[in-house]
């Protein structure tokens, strides 16, 4: 629209209000004139001052209904900068000065510009999204009752723990290095100390009970007893005690022959026999256990032996087992079980039962990794589930040449049958039958049941 016509819309008659109207200070001062005729003069009113009715916000009572004559459409751009050449005066003048038109209706107590149509939409504007404020979004009752958590301090220490490194290397060459640099240069660990250091970490990694290993395999000679005391003796050593190794055997057995002599002779029997003295658990104490187990001295283990007593005749039974496995679990974190040889002794399936965790022990011979197959498959016909999940096998070379081929096929028929296969060498100090001298251990047997123990603490 032109700005002639926006002027002359300034002039126009007030019934032909429309939203693009333009008011002078002539039409300002014949509606305050309009306003005193209809209210009797302007002696009892106060003063009122008009303002812009094209700015000023809209009154927020509404205004009546009232017909209105079709109106001109609004102009689709902005409208020019036009402002009256004199702004309204903050008195009306005299009503003399311009009368009202003749023909001017009754017009109710609003602006003219309230009275008429609403006012024109607002002009376009530029798109200022990207200066906007955020709009914050409601918090809902969830958010109100859950306050944002902040790292605490153990939070702290556990994310410290998790990103500490091991220390410099000390094996190979590259504990040679940092020795003879006095320390000035500390290569990292190799992939072998890497190795032996998660190893033993995970062997040390907390239970949230104790947890109970049964070593089993129904033929003799299948390294049941020498395997138990050296799960102790790394156990014991590396968590630094809290583990015992109790002979289940429902006559005789011979754990506690090849363990470190003690100065008593007291076995199951007679902790059998005297087991009212721990039945109440707050007077009870492990010191009490000494006159019963036996110390294995830097091992950091202790052993519960069989019966050794040629004058006594029966067996122990489920019962019996259950008496004392209870007692064990109050005492210690770890118990390594050594079964007999009679897979249908009540002893031997209570202990099945209850371990946490079979490993069957077998030497790199047929008839031995035959014999440990077949109670599997004995196992698993009474019931007993999980089997696979629950079992790993430790396989002993029985000496320093052994069958290459023989060892391969039972790794890989028991890999089958349990979840891990873990090979010991063959090692002299364990040979002569007698109490096994832990210090005496080669290098390679002791890692070789480091990794063994390490699978069995994972399977827990």
């Amino acid at each position: 629209m032109s700005q002639e016509a926006w002027s002359a819309g300034g002039s126009r008659h007030d019934a032909d209000d429309t939203s693009d109207r333009l008011y002078t200070p002539e039409d300002f001062a014949a509606y305050a004139s309009r306003r005193e005729t209809q209210d009797g003069g302007a002696g009892g009113r106060e003063s009122i001052t008009y303002g812009d009715p094209l700015t000023d916000p809209i009154p927020s009572a509404e205004p009546p209904a009232v017909e209105v004559a079709p109106t001109v459409a609004a102009p689709t751009g902005p409208p020019p900068a036009y402002r009256p050449a004199t702004p309204p005066p903050a008195t009306p003048p005299p009503a003399a000065a311009t009368p009202p038109p003749a023909a001017a209706p009754p017009v109710a107590a609003t602006p003219p510009a309230a009275a008429a149509v609403p006012p024109p939409p607002a002009p376009p504007t530029a798109p200022v999204a990207q200066h906007a404020a955020p709009v914050a979004e409601p918090v809902t009752d969830d958010q109100a009752a859950d306050p944002r958590r902040f790292m605490s301090a153990t939070d702290f220490l556990d994310r410290r723990d998790a990103e500490q490194e091991h220390g410099p290397a000390t094996w190979g060459w590259r504990g040679r290095v940092r020795r003879w640099s006095g320390g000035l240069i500390t290569p990292k660990m190799g992939a072998d100390e890497l190795a032996y250091e998660l190893d033993r970490s995970v062997i040390q990694r907390d239970f949230d009970g104790p947890r109970t290993i049964a070593f089993i395999n129904p033929k003799g000679g299948a390294a049941k007893t020498t395997g138990v005391l050296a799960a102790g003796f790394t156990f014991g050593t590396v968590r630094g005690g809290g583990v015992v190794a109790w002979d289940n055997n429902e006559t005789r057995g011979t754990l506690g022959i090849r363990g470190t002599r003690s100065a008593h002779r007291n076995t199951t029997r007679e902790l059998l026999e005297d087991l009212e003295r721990f039945t109440d658990v707050y007077q009870s104490r492990i010191g009490d256990l000494g006159a019963f187990v036996r110390s294995q001295g830097d091992a950091h283990f202790d052993v519960l032996a069989s019966d050794e007593r040629p004058d006594v005749t029966g067996t122990i039974r489920a019962s019996d087992f259950d008496s004392v496995h209870k007692l064990l679990e109050r005492f210690y974190r770890i118990i390594l079980i050594d079964t007999g040889n009679n897979m249908r002794a009540e002893n031997w399936l209570a202990a099945a039962g209850a371990a946490d965790l079979l490993v069957v022990t077998s030497t790199v011979r047929e008839d031995t990794g035959y014999s440990g197959l077949w109670m599997l498959d004995a196992l698993q016909d009474a019931g007993y589930q999980d089997l696979k999940h629950k079992t790993v096998t430790v396989l002993s070379d029985p000496s320093a040449n052994v069958d290459a081929k023989l060892a391969a096929d039972l790794v890989s028929v028991y890999e089958q049958r349990t979840r891990a296969v873990y090979r010991v060498p063959y090692d002299p100090a364990l040979v002569a039958g007698s109490v096994v001298p832990y210090a005496q251990l080669s290098e390679h047997t002791r890692m070789q049941w480091l990794k063994a123990c390490a699978g069995m603490a994972a399977a827990l």
